[in-house]
């Protein structure tokens, strides 16, 4: 048993305690015959809020299938890690809940695995990387509920002014870019490199990327003081931030930052994912999108994010949450993707938002889905190792890489070691 499943034995026994003392698994009918769904809201207002989305499926699914009930709770996304963990102390448990991680529940041997409440056409059914993304030791748990590719993003005109004909196809083009941008004095930052900590990890992946690194190797171990990862943010000392060429101080700038500096026309160059396509046509900017550059050419694979589905055990309900499961994810997936423009994780979606003209806007993000890759997602030490990296490892473009690399690898060492 690892430390951590040992570490959550007593909360595991108050939690089966707690489940018997109130009765959610006592056997009656109309309990077991209802499912108790928990969901993060993706709406920014009222109109689009996720409730809606669930209100109808449960709706629609409760008219096909009368024996089972769902009971839908939608909570924010500054609220719902927090809540869940509450429930799951106090014997609360949700049956299915949708939210940004998993690899923490299986620890704690909590989940059915996707083979126990998916059918074999639904699990066929999704993005084989997304679902690949969702395995511990081989295994799927989680569920992808929806996704997200990097892409670079480019303003034309800024572009045009620097007398650059043809976006970058590797790293040494865009330093080139990005010092026509400089001189021509068509944009305040040529390149946005935010490697603050809202989202260090990110664009530090894509870089390793781009260099054959990354965060593990392909046994899992963690190798983020690499030769390779070394050289990448030396790379980007030398080329970008020493030169001027991007923000004076990449480890404090956000995501945000940047992305609103592009929407406002002040960026040449960065790289965004979907959200950005809206914020871009919001600010009227004139922008175009291709693969992200790695040192020899683009990448082959870029940054895969997504957000998860899983089935909780203790309920016990494993035959009405695969009901459900192959209801929602055979029926009403485009739906939610189309509500909140995202790019899909099945694959009749996909087929259905390339083919309806709807979403152009996405067909490049819907380009790199097959060949994600994604951060270490299955193992539980990653949500540590994850929150160090947003503090320091931005730190790694002005100071001397080895070092702050170096620290971070120890410190995920010792994650790993006590997950």
């Amino acid at each position: 048993m690892n430390k951590r499943a040992a570490a959550a034995g007593a909360a595991v026994l108050a939690m089966a305690l707690g489940v018997t003392a109130c009765g959610g698994d006592s056997g009656d009918s109309g309990d077991k015959n209802t499912i108790k769904l928990v969901a993060a809201d993706y709406g920014d207002k009222k109109s689009n809020a996720s409730k809606i989305y669930w209100d109808a499926v449960a709706k629609d699914f409760e008219k096909k299938h009368k024996d089972i009930k769902v009971d839908v709770q939608v909570i924010n996304w500054n609220d719902i890690d927090k809540q869940v963990k509450t429930m799951i102390q106090s014997g609360n448990v949700p049956d299915l809940l949708q939210t940004g991680g998993y690899a923490d529940k299986v620890a704690d041997d909590l989940l059915y695995k996707a083979d126990d409440v998916l059918s074999p056409k639904t699990k066929k059914n999704l993005i084989p990387s997304f679902a690949k993304a969702g395995e511990v030791d081989g295994t799927q748990y989680g569920i992808p509920w929806v996704s997200s590719s990097r892409v670079l993003f480019y303003n034309k005109k800024v572009f045009k002014k620097a007398g650059i004909k043809n976006p970058p196809k590797t790293w040494d083009e865009l330093a080139d870019a990005a010092k026509k941008i400089k001189d021509s004095k068509a944009a305040d930052t040529p390149y946005a490199l935010p490697l603050g900590p809202e989202e260090a990890q990110g664009e530090t992946m894509m870089w390793e990327l781009g260099n054959g690194g990354g965060y593990t190797d392909s046994s899992g171990k963690y190798t983020i003081d690499s030769k390779k990862n070394v050289e990448t943010f030396k790379w980007l000392q030398d080329k970008l931030v020493k030169p001027g060429l991007t923000y004076s101080n990449p480890a404090t700038t956000d995501r945000k930052t940047a992305f609103a500096d592009f929407a406002a026309g002040k960026v040449g160059m960065l790289n965004g994912h979907p959200s950005l396509v809206q914020m871009a046509k919001d600010g009227k900017v004139d922008y175009g999108v291709t693969s992200i550059p790695g040192k020899e050419g683009p990448l082959k694979s870029t940054l895969g994010v997504a957000d998860w589905m899983m089935a909780f055990k203790d309920g016990g309900k494993q035959k009405q949450i695969k009901t459900f499961l192959d209801f929602v994810y055979s029926k009403k997936m485009l739906k939610f993707d189309e509500m909140y423009n995202f790019p899909p994780v099945t694959q009749d979606a996909l087929k259905t938002m390339q083919s309806n003209g709807k979403h152009d806007d996405l067909k490049p993000f819907f380009d790199e889905l097959q060949n994600a890759k994604f951060y270490p997602l299955g193992d539980p030490s990653w949500d540590v190792v994850s929150a160090e990296i947003k503090k320091t490892g931005g730190k790694a473009a002005k100071e001397d890489p080895k070092k702050v690399l170096g620290d971070l690898q120890k410190k995920a060492e010792e994650a790993a070691a006590n997950k």
